[in-house]
């Protein structure tokens, strides 16, 4: 009897496994399932800016915090701290690492915002980046007094959280922090909800001299970008601009009296006034030093000036970033302030006109 051919492994060793249909995305609710690869990184979910909160009951509120948005990767290879713009601060932020080395041997990714506060507890920009350093020889300096106030989870053992609605997210960071290990974790914190109506709670944080609120929608997934699902209120306006210049000065012992500041316009700048108020003395002679290596090398300035006071150009490199009250009929900041400089790979979103 003629034998039967042998038959052929169903499966080698150089195959992927056998599958009756593709696999859809998982439910995090449904453990048994095949674990989510954790993503190398992931775009954050962004705030729009709203000049009155929102109403409703599918809104949950925190504070806006004046610092710098990371992202904290703990995976089995070690801590990644990841700014706006994808960057690797790790060694910029050690006592946030050494926190998150706490919440292991979890997988997680932590949403968050890096903040120094002041005496009183406040979260202040300027004692952040003074703590960072800026652009130039400074940029390796780390914040060693930095602390991350956790807003989010996008990721946590497996399991790929962006598409659960943030409701459930929240609980989830919620039992992460305050786990057995919370007491050795003082530098990731959480970032606090708050219970009120918005426009009472705005009343109230402004008062206390904080920069606003943020609220987000309840039954949303996370989603990348400014999608609406997050909304930010500000007491004082503060955004990013171009410094382009600076006013001589012979009785500034930096050697001027104010920065001259753009915004963007489509593919132009367009100049939107000066701060002179702001700066303490030595970061006004860093300053000055740095924007005299940015010297614009061209006869005509950078963009449209009418003015005529005795500018000094720059390359439109260095962003700083202005609190302001309010805008003039002609386009111009109305008693702005100087906070800071951001720097590049924090991703600095330079203001946009319409």
């Amino acid at each position: 009897m003629k034998k039967p051919p042998r038959s052929k492994p169903l499966l080698r060793d150089a195959e992927a496994p056998i599958r009756s249909r593709p696999r859809g995305k998982r439910n995090p609710a449904q453990p048994q399932l095949l674990f989510d690869p954790i993503p190398e990184r992931v775009e954050p979910a962004l705030a729009e800016l709203k000049p009155h909160p929102p109403k409703g009951r599918e809104w949950s509120w925190e504070l806006k915090l004046d610092g710098y948005r990371i992202a904290v990767h703990i995976e089995p290879q070690g801590i990644r701290i990841l700014t706006r713009g994808g960057h690797d601060w790790t060694h910029r932020f050690p006592e946030i690492e050494q926190a998150a080395l706490a919440l292991g041997p979890a997988t997680m990714i932590i949403d968050g915002e890096a903040v120094v506060l002041d005496e009183e507890g406040r979260p202040d920009f300027g004692l952040l980046q003074q703590s960072l350093g800026a652009s130039g020889k400074q940029a390796g300096r780390r914040a060693s007094d930095a602390v991350l106030y956790a807003f989010d989870l996008i990721y946590l053992d497996g399991h790929d959280l962006r598409g659960v609605e943030y409701r459930s997210r929240r609980h989830l960071l919620e039992d992460t922090l305050n786990g057995p290990t919370s007491d050795q974790i003082g530098a990731v914190r959480l970032s606090e909800t708050l219970d009120g109506e918005p426009t009472v709670l705005l009343e109230h944080v402004c008062r206390l001299g904080l920069e606003g609120i943020v609220g987000k929608r309840l039954d949303q997934p996370y989603r990348s970008g400014r999608t609406g699902d997050w909304v930010k209120v500000k007491c004082v306006q503060s955004e990013s601009f171009f410094i382009l210049g600076y006013e001589r000065s012979a009785a500034s012992p930096a050697g001027f009296s104010s920065l001259v500041l753009a915004a963007n316009r489509g593919a132009d700048l367009v100049h939107v006034g000066s701060v002179g108020t702001g700066f303490k003395q030595a970061e006004a002679i860093r300053l000055r030093k740095m924007l005299d290596t940015l010297r614009w090398k061209r006869k005509q300035p950078p963009l449209p000036f009418s003015g005529s006071a005795d500018i000094v150009w720059v390359e439109p490199t260095l962003i700083a970033e202005i609190e302001f009250r309010a805008w003039t009929m002609d386009g111009k900041l109305r008693h702005p302030s100087y906070k800071g400089l951001r720097e590049r790979q924090d991703n600095a979103d330079v203001f946009r006109l319409d």
